[in-house]
């Protein structure tokens, strides 16, 4: 990994400062072990993870005074994580996931960048047909429909995760695969509303088909 170039930065979210250690671009690339490519990921979508995106951005601002009170949270497809940071400095139950495998040490690194409690993490895959992460009252990803044949994935994850009342926030890239996964939510019992994401001003780049998909049950 040390061929990687990264790069720091500091988000600010009101009074809260989150410190992120991140790729420098996403040209970056190390898989000596193999590991991505065992897994099935590209040296093109291999950087992906390690970048902040717009959408992640917004999730994290909206995740910054959600009522998470008594709420079990799970983040899926978490990447560089900055809504998990952000949640774990509230001090929320919050837990992250990815399929790639360097996700979680940069989670942990950032963890320890920003003087704060152990995040949580379980690296997994949405075809995997178990996991003990368990169930959860809030479930939260941004950007996360990327492929066609996510729809599917992440909806049968998505319930297999949650509990009998459960509320789903996704922050679409607008890929054009929403409409195909909101119908499959809808079919396991969501109700599923959309909008566009509002104050946005924080954004380097806006998100011209940007949607917060909302799902409840």
């Amino acid at each position: 990994m040390s061929s990687l170039r990264v790069r720091y930065q500091t988000l600010e979210f009101d009074n809260v400062d989150i410190h992120l250690r991140t790729l420098r671009d996403n040209q970056e690339f190390s898989d000596d072990k193999g590991e991505a490519e065992a897994l099935g990921i590209s040296s093109a979508t291999w950087p992906l993870f390690g970048i902040v995106w717009p959408s992640g951005e917004v999730l994290a601002h909206l995740m910054a005074d959600f009522d998470i009170k008594g709420k079990r949270i799970l983040e899926v497809g978490c990447g560089i994580a900055l809504s998990s940071h952000v949640l774990n400095q509230r001090d929320a139950d919050i837990t992250a996931t990815d399929y790639h495998p360097e996700a979680g040490a940069f989670l942990q690194e950032n963890t320890a960048l920003n003087n704060a409690n152990d995040i949580p993490y379980v690296r997994t895959g949405w075809a995997d047909e178990t996991t003990d992460l368990g169930k959860f009252d809030l479930i939260i990803g941004s950007d996360i429909l990327y492929e066609q044949e996510h729809a599917e994935l992440l909806s049968v994850f998505i319930n297999q995760h949650a509990k009998e009342q459960c509320e789903v926030i996704i922050v679409d890239q607008g890929r054009g695969h929403h409409a195909s996964f909101s119908k499959k939510m809808v079919k396991l019992g969501f109700s599923h509303s959309q909008s566009r994401p509002e104050n946005t001003d924080y954004l380097a780049k806006s998100l011209p088909k940007g949607q917060v998909l909302r799902y409840r049950r």
